[in-house]
């Protein structure tokens, strides 16, 4: 079936989804642009912003080699129309991963420039996606606060299920987050998912008292492996794979996913982010 006849539904204002996890290796950054690029396909217009500073990939995983990121946008060096790398599709990347490791602890003159440099994309996107670090470092959770959604990549790894609840109760008690969106990558198939999800969502139900959403779930097949070796998205490469098939369908539940109750686009996000407006005591 073709991508952009699958997706329906009028462009917004951006939305700013934080694509997290307890634990590296569950394929978290794959996520992020398979289903970057499924939207895009679709017609939306989306931007990727490479948060994780331990384990960043997304050159990697689509091919491409950015000789600048966000720390020569702070120094002055360059704008941040300058660094952004054209990535398939049509999607943008913003090749952050040695300048964002303190952008919460900005002073008031880098905060002054990242923000008028955001001006220059307020209102071009429909989506930014957050590739956050693994676990939960402040970073990460300034992240995931200030987004208009939160999501966690499960596997069905115990280690990594330990570590998604870790990362979901310290949003919910230090930052009062009530909605979390589970995706269940590396699956076997859509009972395993089930399974891994019935789990996490009784424990949060029972220590938390929140319910976290199921988003869906990513089989582990033969071409994810394929398409990452030739650097490309597997939703690319091979559209009829399984994977691919069920990107396609968490994308539709992206479309449909109710946002946490704040308004604004880039900008609102960027000054809640900088100025921890969502910071508890």
């Amino acid at each position: 079936m073709d991508q952009a006849a699958s997706l329906k539904g009028d462009k917004r204002k951006t939305r700013v989804i934080a694509v997290a996890s307890g634990k590296g290796g569950v394929g978290k950054t794959n996520v992020v642009a398979n289903l970057a690029c499924v939207l895009a396909a679709a017609g939306r217009r989306v931007m990727i912003l490479d948060a994780d500073l331990g384990l960043a990939n997304l050159d990697v995983l689509l091919g491409f080699a950015p000789q600048y990121n966000l720390s020569h946008v702070l120094s002055g060096e360059k704008s941040l129309v300058d660094i952004v790398i054209d990535g398939p599709r049509g999607i943008k990347v913003i090749p952050a991963s040695s300048g964002i490791q303190e952008v919460t602890r900005l002073d008031a003159r880098e905060q002054r420039i990242l923000l008028d440099q955001m001006e220059a994309f307020d209102g071009q996107f429909d989506y930014l996606f957050i590739d956050t670090a693994a676990g939960i470092s402040e970073m990460v959770t300034s992240f995931l606060v200030a987004a208009h959604a939160s999501v966690v990549v499960v596997t069905p790894e115990p280690t990594s299920m330990t570590d998604a609840y870790a990362l979901i109760k310290v949003l919910h008690n230090r930052f009062g987050e009530q909605e979390f969106h589970l995706l269940l990558n590396s699956v076997r198939n859509m009972n395993e998912a089930e399974q891994v999800f019935d789990k996490l969502h009784l424990v949060c139900e029972k220590f938390l008292d929140i319910s976290v959403d199921y988003l869906g779930y990513i089989p582990s097949d033969k071409a994810i492996p394929e398409a990452v070796r030739r650097q490309r998205a597997v939703v690319e490469m091979n559209p009829e794979a399984e994977s691919s098939k069920q990107f396609l369908r968490v994308a539709r539940e992206l479309e449909q996913m109710p946002v946490k109750k704040q308004t604004g686009g880039l900008q609102f996000f960027w000054r809640r982010l900088l100025h921890g407006e969502f910071a508890r005591e």
